[in-house]
């Protein structure tokens, strides 16, 4: 948010409005001068937000923290601030010209993602139809709520974080229901 036009703007406004006021207090009667320094407070902290100022502030302020606590507390070497100083308004325009760069290539021209499968193309990841109804424990040709059911109820059997879970298996269950979900 910080470096926006919209945010810039709007703090140019409540200066804009302070001088107004500080004008209104000069001519007519100094009680406008309570109303100015509410409009030049609001202006000074939109600028410092935009200006970027108060983001690098708040990181500092957690990496001292972080290190006078010692070790497991906050940032540590390797982290970097949010945007790395990039408006969300470059990389919202980066992402954009590489999505249409994307599009224009089409399946198949070299728009690989990273697991090797091409855009277009459902992976292969070597499970028929036949299998995922049978790790699901139903018949060829159940309709979607019953696929639903099925998967809530074996997903409740083997996820991880239950007793007797098994990761591979939920791994298993979790790709016959996509399986069946594309069809």
């Amino acid at each position: 948010m910080y470096g926006s036009r919209i945010v810039s703007g709007l703090a140019v406004v409540f200066g804009g409005m302070a001088a107004v006021f500080v004008a209104l207090a000069v001519a007519y009667n100094p009680v406008f001068l309570g109303v100015a320094a509410v409009f030049g407070a609001a202006a000074y902290f939109v600028w410092y937000h935009a200006s970027g100022r108060f983001a690098r502030r708040l990181y500092r302020g957690v990496e001292s923290q972080a290190q006078a606590e010692g070790a497991g507390a906050g940032p540590r070497e390797e982290w970097v601030p949010p945007r790395d100083g990039q408006t969300a308004r470059e990389a919202a325009g980066r992402q954009r010209r590489a999505s249409a760069r994307n599009r224009r290539r089409g399946p198949g021209r070299g728009n690989a993602r990273a697991d090797g499968a091409r855009a277009g193309v459902p992976p292969n990841d070597g499970i028929t139809t036949r299998e995922a109804y049978d790790r699901l424990g139903l018949d060829p040709g159940a309709d979607a709520d019953a696929v639903r059911s099925a998967y809530r109820e074996r997903v409740k059997e083997v996820h991880p974080d239950t007793d007797g879970g098994d990761e591979d298996e939920f791994k298993r269950v979790k790709d016959a229901y996509e399986r069946l979900s594309e069809d």
